[in-house]
């Protein structure tokens, strides 16, 4: 109980279910996961290097990121977006997160219909063979990384 409560003071809380649902905003996880994708988070899973998670933003606590792991370095994790193109708001920016803003690891992803398109029969079929799907880790991320 006093354990609960030192965390109540420091403001971390725990989730009551292990998962839940964010919305990704932005293009940085492109081609992974699309501006308004809807993502299964399992908040407090362990994280390895490729797996997609959330966390808190090093510099901007209150503000959830969703990012790549590539690497453990000396002070956490280093995170990048799948669209490097996009602009730099990961560990080129920031450094490496400290394993305790790292909050869950993302699962699946869904992909809402968007209102105002076209609902053709093929359409709606293309859309339900793409709507869910599982999120994999990138096994290879660090190896590519190293590579550039």
């Amino acid at each position: 109980m006093r354990e609960r409560e030192q965390e109540r003071e420091r403001g971390v809380q725990r989730a009551v279910l292990p998962f839940g649902v964010a919305e990704v905003g932005g293009l940085s996880m492109v081609p992974t996961l699309l501006h308004r994708d809807q993502v299964l988070v399992h908040w407090g899973a362990e994280v390895r290097v490729g797996d997609v998670a959330v966390l808190r933003h090093p510099l901007q606590q209150d503000l959830l990121v969703v990012k790549r792991i590539v690497e453990r370095r000396e002070g956490g994790w280093w995170v990048l977006g799948d669209n490097r193109d996009e602009e730099m708001s990961d560990s080129r920016t920031f450094g490496a997160v400290p394993p305790a803003l790292v909050l869950g690891r993302v699962r699946a992803r869904y992909r809402p219909i968007l209102a105002g398109r076209q609902r053709s029969v093929g359409a709606v079929a293309s859309w339900l063979l793409s709507a869910v799907r599982p999120v994999l880790a990138d096994r290879s991320a660090s190896r590519r990384l190293r590579a550039r």
